[in-house]
């Protein structure tokens, strides 16, 4: 979802809004079709919607900084790390009950 939310950002800036909500709906569709079947996989191997949420959000967290990085050119921030370690104690609590 990072490309569907922020991609017009840095390819359709001068675009129309509709051009940009086009953008940005078609991608969406594109990452829904590898998304639900995969949470239907991971709910068939017993996976809680807590646990799915937390992956997702590590993921979310791998992907969205570097795509920041190295396409907005933002300065990274050791802040980044900080919330990094953090998913790690929510994943760590999210799983522990297992």
């Amino acid at each position: 979802m990072t490309l569907a939310w922020y991609g017009h950002l840095k390819f359709l800036h001068g675009a129309p809004l509709w051009q940009a909500i086009l953008f940005g709906w078609l991608i969406a569709l594109l990452e829904y079709s590898f998304m639900i079947p995969a949470t239907r996989l991971l709910a068939q191997q017993g996976w809680a919607v807590g646990q799915m949420k937390i992956t997702q959000e590590v993921v979310t967290l791998l992907v969205f900084v570097p795509f920041m990085i190295f396409l907005f050119k933002q300065p990274f921030k050791l802040d980044y790390v900080w919330a990094g370690l953090c998913l790690v104690g929510c994943v760590y609590f999210v799983f522990r009950s297992q």
